[in-house]
């Protein structure tokens, strides 16, 4: 079920003054199809646009984020056709949620379309565990990328990690579409949810479906290298999600939540 990760192609490349021919590792995008049914018969979902690997994950990811899981009660492959899913159980309600259009994999419009339907299906993360020292919260990018081969080998991916509240790496997954990356990270930890103490850490911005995806999580902090957006910001402070960004060069911007770290 699950392709490569990279693809290598010929390239001209140009340093210096001078030109060379090597090969170049780029990151694969392939479609994912989901459908609702059995081998003998089954209707589309949706179509989704990912880095092959742990498609499992990320679908289970995916179908917690849209209140989906609950009526899947089997996933499966489609014999001879390992990039499509089959999703059994409650049909009417997984067609009810149908997409007709293909999920990019930088979709921004992901679950929830807005802060106040998040409201409704989500209360306030809880963190029991110490505040976290700046120094961790420093540290967790640079443990993220130690875990991202496909993006040392292309620079085209992105990743997620889970944290615990001591700065270890629980889950690490990625792909091309940072919002699939966090899909396959929750996926992976179902079972825990929800995912209390655990810190999110992403290679990238934080949207909404970023944050909105952590909280449906039950997960407390997020942590992203990158810049939030607007509506991330009001969503985190909104229903209590301690949100840091630009963490690189030994600093990082707190929006929300300050609560959750150690600011003596």
């Amino acid at each position: 079920m699950s392709g490569p990760q990279l693809d290598f192609f010929a390239v001209r490349r140009h340093t210096g003054g001078t030109w060379e021919h090597l090969s170049d590792a780029v990151a694969v995008e392939e479609p994912l199809e989901l459908r609702v049914g059995t081998a003998a018969g089954s209707v589309p979902l949706s179509v989704m646009m990912r880095t092959p690997g742990h498609d499992l994950e990320l679908v289970r990811g995916w179908l917690h984020a849209e209140g989906l899981l609950a009526a899947v009660t089997a996933i499966s492959v489609l014999p001879g056709a390992p990039n499509v899913l089959l999703l059994d159980g409650d049909r009417a309600t997984l067609l009810a949620a149908q997409r007709g259009s293909v999920t990019s994999s930088a979709c921004g419009v992901c679950g929830s379309g807005s802060v106040e339907r998040l409201m409704l299906r989500v209360s306030a993360p809880v963190w029991t565990a110490p505040p976290l020292p700046p120094a961790t919260i420093r540290g967790l990018p640079e443990v993220l990328r130690a875990a991202q081969p496909a993006f040392e080998a292309s620079g085209g991916l992105h990743a997620a990690g889970l944290f615990d509240a001591s700065g270890r790496l629980l889950h690490a997954f990625e792909d091309v579409g940072r919002h699939n990356a966090v899909d396959k990270a929750v996926g992976a930890a179902l079972p825990e949810l929800p995912l209390g103490n655990r810190v999110l850490v992403t290679s990238s911005r934080a949207g909404f479906e970023i944050v909105q995806k952590a909280l449906l999580a039950g997960i407390a902090v997020v942590v992203t290298v990158g810049a939030p957006s607007s509506l991330a910001v009001e969503t985190a402070v909104s229903l209590g999600l301690t949100l840091v960004g630009f963490v690189r060069g030994g600093r990082f911007n707190v929006y929300a939540g300050a609560e959750r770290l150690d600011i003596r």
